[in-house]
């Protein structure tokens, strides 16, 4: 979300919907968070849903211009296997956080046909993960089917925001590389003889 009014409007949404709940947030406590009158929100929304839509739609074309840019001119699949995780795990517990949660949590509270427009949108982003887990596995690096690795990393990763803490005895990058670990190919064991 940038710095404009509509950036800032989305940003308050996206706390408020996280915190909150989307049932329980008004229009009303969106426009107070950013200090202007109710009904001027609908000058850049036609009404609550979709402003859940918009922050919804941004968050997803930022994290998907942030992995193709974290992995485009990287030709090794190891390297861009973790540059992978590592820019979903900073999407969950990073800049991104509180619309990644309401993009999770507040899921059921669009309309059919929304829901179709953001997965249309979000298949992108799925479709880069699976070209990066196929060739992984074309190399040898993961043994596990790619889609059915893409959501055992999904869950993963998503689930990370409830529990990781940055200040905590692990950093970022440790967690990276362990989640990393976790989705390589174990190493043959070696026979004694």
């Amino acid at each position: 979300m940038d710095d404009t009014p509509r950036g800032k409007l989305l940003s308050a949404a996206a706390r408020l919907f996280r915190e909150q709940g989307f049932e329980r947030t008004t229009v009303r406590d969106i426009a107070a968070a950013v200090g202007i009158l109710s009904g001027s929100l609908f000058h850049h929304f036609s009404s609550k849903e979709e402003i859940l839509k918009a922050v919804m739609i941004e968050v997803i074309r930022f994290n998907t211009a942030r992995i193709e840019a974290a992995v485009a001119g990287v030709h090794d699949p190891h390297a861009r296997l973790r540059a992978l995780i590592a820019c979903e795990l900073q999407s969950i517990v990073g800049d991104t956080r509180e619309a990644m949660a309401v993009l999770v949590h507040c899921w059921d509270s669009l309309s059919k046909p929304r829901q179709a427009e953001v997965l249309a949108l979000r298949k992108d982003y799925e479709d880069l993960w699976l070209t990066v887990l196929r060739e992984a596995a074309a190399g040898s690096l993961v043994s596990v089917d790619p889609p059915v690795l893409r959501r055992l990393l999904a869950g993963m990763i998503s689930w990370s925001e409830t529990w990781f803490d940055p200040r905590g005895p692990m950093s970022f990058e440790q967690l990276v590389d362990t989640m990393l670990g976790m989705a390589l190919r174990a190493p043959a064991a070696e026979t004694v003889p």
